[in-house]
C-alpha cells in the first residue's frame, strides 16, 4: 500500500494546494497545505525520518486526494475551510471553543437595556462593545453598573406585560421605565453614564456615583449609600485593570488604531501555548489562551500557530481588530493578512511584524509571559489533559494518544424507563454535540446493568465512527459486558471500568479512617489502577463519569416533567396535541408560580389562546386556591 501511495504522490503537480488523507472507510483523517504538493506529499510515504504522529497517520492512510490553489494564501484559506467542514481526527483542534462575550445595546427597544451575550446579530440600531475575555470580570461589572444607574434588566416580554414596578424598583436598583416612572431623556442620561465604563470614560461616571453616595449618606439613606460605596470599589478595580496595561496604547491611538490584538506563543516540552491580548477603544478587555500538544504538529511551530490563528479569527471572532501585533516573520505576515481579509467580513488595516514590536516592548512581553505562565500553572495543577491522556495511552499500551473517548452510564427511574447515556470527550474535553442517550427495554428482573450495557453498546455500534477508548461506569463486570459485545463484532477497542472503592487508613489521631478511592479496571490486568497516582487522568475520567450521571438525571427529569405535564394538561378543555407541545416547550416554571399569574400573563407566557389560558387558570385555582 505504501509503495502504491508513494507512486501516486510522485505524480502530483508541483503547485500550491491542499491534500486530503483518507482512511479505509474513505473518511478524511487529515488535511494539509503545501506550496509544492508533490514534494510535500512524497515525504509521507518515502523512507525519510518521521515523527511518531506522522508515522501513525501514515499507517492509517488508505488513499489521498488533492485540490489546487492559485497561491500559498489561497491554500491557507482552503485548508481552513476543509478543516472546519470535516474536523479531521489528526488536525490540531481549538482547545478553547468558547465564543467571546460582548456588551450589546439594542436601540430598537424602548428604554434599551445592556445585555451580555456570546452570540448576537448585528444590525441597525445595535451597538456593540467588546469583545471581552476572562480577566476583566465584565459580567459582574455589568450587574453592578445596571443596579448603580438603575437601568432596565428585564426581557422585552416582561417589560411590555408589566403593570406594576418589580422588586428591583422597591430597593432602588431599577428606575421602573416599564410603568413610566422615569422619562426617556433621564433614562438616556443614566444609560450614557453606564456606557462610559466601556468607552474609556469611566472616571466621569465614577464621580457621578460618588456624588449620589454622598447625597444618600446626607439624607441618612445608609443602605443605599453602602451599596454605592461597594459598587464604586468594584468599578475602580475594573478601571484600574484596564488602565494599568494600556499606558503604551497611546502610541497606537495617536496612529489611529483603537482596536488591537497582541499575539504571542510559548513552546514548552510537551505543549505549545498561545496568548491573545484584546484591546478595544484603547482598553485592555482581557486575554484569550489556547494550547495544543507538540506531538500533533506537522509543521514548524510558527506555521502551526499561523494555521491555528486563521481558524480562530475566521471561526470565533465576530469582527477583526484594526491592528494585530504578531510573532510571525515577514514572509508569513503577508499571508496572514491576505487570508484574514479574504475570509472575514471586516478589513484588517495592518499586521505589525516581530521587529516592530520592540517599540511596544513591555506590553508585548506581558503577552509572552501570559503564554508561559498559563502552561506552567496548568502543568503544576495537574490540569494538562495531554499528561492525562498520555498516561492512559501508557496504561493501555496504545500506539497513539487516545483522542476520542466515550463514557457510558445506565440509569433507571423508580424501577422504570431505563436509559443509557453516552458522553464523548475529544482531546480530553467534552464534545456535547456528540452526546447521545438510549431508551432501553424494561426487564422483568428490574435493574440489570450488564444486560442494559450490552443493549446500549449493540445499538451504538450500528452508527460507526467508533472512539479510541470506551469507559464504563462500574467495575470489572460492567467492563466485561462491553468487551463481550465488542468481541462478538470482532472489534478491538480497549474498555476500562471506572469505579469508587472504600479504603481504610490509620493514623495516630484516628485509628481507622474510611475514604473513597477512584480506580479503573484495565483489560488484562488483575489489580485496578489507583487514579490518584495521576491527577490529570483522574480529572478527565471523573469529569466524564460526572457528565454521564448529569446527562442521565437531565433525561429522567425531562421525561418526568413531560409525563406529569401531559397528564395534567389532559384535564384542560381545548388542549390538543399541538397546544400541548407548545406548552411543554414554553413552560420552564413551577405549577405554583404559573398559578400566581393572571390569565393574560399565562396567555402571553405560554403563547396560547385566551380560552386555554382561562382553563389553565381555573384548574390551577382548584389546586392551589
Amino acid at each position: 500500500m505504501k509503495e502504491t501511495l508513494l507512486k501516486k504522490a510522485k505524480n502530483l503537480p508541483k503547485s500550491p494546494g491542499c491534500y486530503l488523507m483518507y482512511d479505509k472507510c474513505h473518511k478524511i483523517i487529515y488535511v494539509g497545505k503545501a506550496i509544492n504538493l508533490r514534494n510535500r506529499v512524497v515525504t509521507y510515504f518515502n523512507n525519510s525520518q518521521k515523527g511518531i504522529k506522522t508515522s501513525i497517520l501514515v499507517s492509517k492512510v488508505f488513499d489521498f486526494d488533492f485540490i489546487l490553489a492559485s497561491s500559498e494564501g489561497e491554500a491557507y484559506v482552503l485548508e481552513n475551510n476543509l478543516i472546519k467542514e470535516h474536523s479531521p481526527k489528526y488536525n490540531i483542534r481549538m482547545r478553547d471553543d468558547k465564543s467571546y462575550p460582548y456588551i450589546v445595546l439594542d436601540r430598537n427597544e424602548p428604554f434599551p437595556r445592556l445585555k451580555y451575550p456570546r452570540q448576537f446579530k448585528r444590525g441597525k440600531g445595535i451597538e456593540v462593545f467588546g469583545p471581552f475575555a476572562h480577566g476583566s470580570n465584565v459580567s459582574e461589572v455589568l450587574k453592578i453598573i445596571n443596579k448603580s444607574f438603575q437601568l432596565r434588566d428585564c426581557t422585552l416580554r416582561e417589560f411590555n406585560s408589566r403593570k406594576e414596578p418589580c422588586l428591583l424598583y422597591q430597593i432602588k436598583q431599577c428606575s421602573a421605565p416599564c410603568v413610566s416612572y422615569i422619562s426617556t431623556d433621564d433614562y438616556e442620561k443614566d444609560l450614557s453614564n453606564a456606557l462610559n465604563f466601556f468607552k474609556g470614560k469611566g472616571k466621569k461616571s465614577l464621580k457621578i456615583l460618588k456624588d449620589r453616595m454622598a447625597l444618600h449618606a446626607e439624607e441618612e439613606e445608609f443602605e443605599k449609600a453602602a451599596f454605592l460605596r461597594d459598587s464604586i470599589e468594584c468599578l475602580k478595580v475594573f478601571l484600574d485593570y484596564t488602565k494599568e496595561k494600556t499606558v503604551e496604547m497611546e502610541g497606537f491611538l495617536s496612529k489611529g488604531f483603537k482596536n488591537v490584538d497582541l499575539i504571542a506563543y510559548f513552546e514548552g516540552e510537551l505543549e505549545l501555548d498561545i496568548s491573545v491580548y484584546l484591546l478595544r477603544n484603547g482598553i485592555l478587555l482581557g486575554q484569550k489562551t489556547f494550547h495544543f500538544p507538540l506531538a500533533d504538529m506537522e509543521d514548524p511551530p510558527e506555521e502551526e500557530v499561523l494555521t491555528f490563528l486563521i481558524q480562530y479569527y475566521t471561526t470565533t471572532v465576530d469582527e477583526l481588530p484594526e491592528l494585530i501585533l504578531s510573532p510571525f516573520s515577514k514572509e508569513l505576515i503577508k499571508t496572514f493578512q491576505n487570508v484574514l481579509n479574504l475570509e472575514s467580513k471586516t478589513i484588517l488595516k495592518k499586521i505589525i511584524v516581530k521587529g516592530f514590536i520592540k517599540k511596544f516592548g513591555s506590553l508585548y512581553k506581558m503577552c509572552q509571559k501570559q503564554a508561559f505562565e498559563n502552561q506552567r500553572m496548568r502543568l503544576n495543577k495537574h490540569e494538562s489533559v495531554i499528561v492525562g491522556l498520555n498516561k492512559l495511552k501508557e496504561l493501555l499500551s496504545l500506539r497513539e494518544r487516545p483522542l476520542v473517548i466515550e463514557c457510558y452510564d445506565v440509569a433507571i427511574w423508580q424501577g422504570r424507563s431505563p436509559t443509557a447515556s453516552q458522553i464523548v470527550f475529544r482531546d480530553g474535553l467534552p464534545d456535547k454535540r456528540s452526546y447521545r442517550y438510549y431508551h432501553l427495554k424494561e426487564r422483568p428482573e428490574g435493574n440489570n446493568d450488564f444486560e442494559m450495557l450490552k443493549e446500549a453498546l449493540s445499538r451504538r455500534l450500528k452508527y460507526g465512527d467508533l472512539p479510541d477508548v470506551f469507559v464504563v461506569d462500574g467495575g470489572k463486570g460492567q467492563a466485561s459486558s462491553f468487551r463481550e459485545v465488542l468481541k462478538l463484532h470482532n472489534i478491538s477497542i480497549p474498555v476500562i471500568g471506572l469505579a469508587k472503592a472504600k479504603v481504610t487508613q490509620t493514623n495516630f489521631s484516628s485509628p481507622i479512617i474510611e475514604k473513597e478511592e477512584e480506580r479503573i479496571f484495565l483489560p488484562g490486568r488483575s489489580n485496578p489502577y489507583i487514579l490518584k497516582k495521576n491527577m490529570s487522568l483522574l480529572k478527565i475520567l471523573v469529569k466524564m463519569r460526572d457528565e454521564a450521571h448529569r446527562f442521565s438525571r437531565k433525561l429522567h427529569h425531562k421525561k418526568e416533567k413531560s409525563d406529569l405535564l401531559s397528564s395534567w394538561l389532559d384535564n384542560i378543555n381545548g388542549v390538543g396535541p399541538q397546544t400541548k407541545k407548545k406548552i411543554l416547550k414554553n413552560m420552564d416554571c413551577s405549577f405554583e408560580d404559573l398559578g400566581k399569574m393572571s390569565v393574560e400573563e399565562i396567555k402571553s407566557y405560554l403563547n396560547i389562546t385566551l380560552k386555554v389560558a382561562k382553563g389553565i387558570k381555573e384548574y390551577l385555582n382548584s389546586i392551589y386556591g
